[in-house]
Formats: structure tokens, C-alpha cells, sequence
């Protein structure tokens, strides 16, 4: 079975990657068929030279029933000489761990507590402006008091 695959080449931490056709049995940097381009991963994304494909050999080793790996499919898909495989996402290793989540969760009821507490001194502070002009009418006169001392006396 065939596949096109990377190989890899350059000094030490200095990677540099030959696209290549090979027997699938082969070692990752063993014997080869074909090159057929290669990747420099080193460079931006945005430059021309990153990735450098022969097109018409690699449709020709497509033709003749090679496999593509991951990474080389998802080249041939930018450079549209085969579909652009499906991008799998694994959101269950994307998810912050317990520690993180306990975290977030304390952070969150912070900031409740806090919008919480600064709307309560929002309604003390609106409070005392209207409550003067409410307790204004509601002073009783003078006579009207001892009344009032009496029936809470008879009351009780």
C-alpha cells in the first residue's frame, strides 16, 4: 500500500519536511518512491514557499490508489488537488480540567456577589433621596401624639 506522507529532514530543531510517496511499511525517514514537494514549517503561513507541491505527480499517485495522511491531505485541500478533509474537533480535550472549572465557577460567583453588592448600594443611594420627601406628610402634630402613646399603652 502507498502512501503520501512527510519525511522528515533538517538539523536539530530546525525541522524541514519532504513530501513523499512510500511504501506504508517503510520507516518515516526510510527508502522512498518519489518526492513530490515539501513543507517548511519555519516559514509564515502566508508565504508561497511553506508549502511547494508537484501537482501532476500527485494526482498520478492518487490515480494509482495512494493514501494520504492527515496532514498532507489538509495541503492538498488548500491547494485544491483533492477535497478538503472534514477537520475533527475534540471538544471533551478542549474543556478546561476540574481545577480551571472550579476556578471559572469562583470567578463567576465573585462577579455576581460584586454586581450584586453595587446595585444594592445603587438602590441605599437612590433610597434616601426620595425617602425625605415621603416622610415629610407623614409627621403627626403635636396633638395627635399623646393620642397615639395611649392606644399603644391600651394595646400591649
Amino acid at each position: 500500500m502507498l502512501k503520501i506522507r512527510l519525511a522528515r529532514a533538517g538539523a536539530k530543531k530546525r525541522p524541514f519536511y519532504h513530501i513523499v510517496v512510500a511504501d506504508s511499511r517503510s520507516p518515516r525517514d526510510g527508502s522512498f518512491i518519489e518526492r513530490v514537494g515539501t513543507y517548511n514549517p519555519k516559514l509564515p503561513r502566508e508565504d508561497a514557499n511553506r508549502v511547494t507541491l508537484k501537482g501532476e505527480r500527485i494526482t498520478y499517485w492518487l490515480g494509482k490508489g495512494a493514501q494520504v495522511t492527515d496532514r498532507v491531505a489538509i495541503f492538498l485541500g488548500k491547494a485544491g488537488l483533492a477535497p478538503m478533509p472534514a477537520q475533527r474537533n475534540n471538544v471533551e480535550k478542549m474543556k478546561p480540567k476540574a481545577k480551571a472549572q472550579e476556578r471559572l465557577r469562583e470567578k463567576a460567583e465573585k462577579e455576581e456577589a460584586a454586581k450584586e453588592a453595587a446595585a444594592a448600594a445603587e438602590a441605599e443611594a437612590a433610597a434616601p433621596a426620595e425617602a425625605p420627601a415621603e416622610e415629610a406628610p407623614a409627621e403627626t402634630p403635636a396633638e395627635e401624639a399623646p393620642a397615639a402613646a395611649e392606644e399603644k399603652k391600651e394595646g400591649e
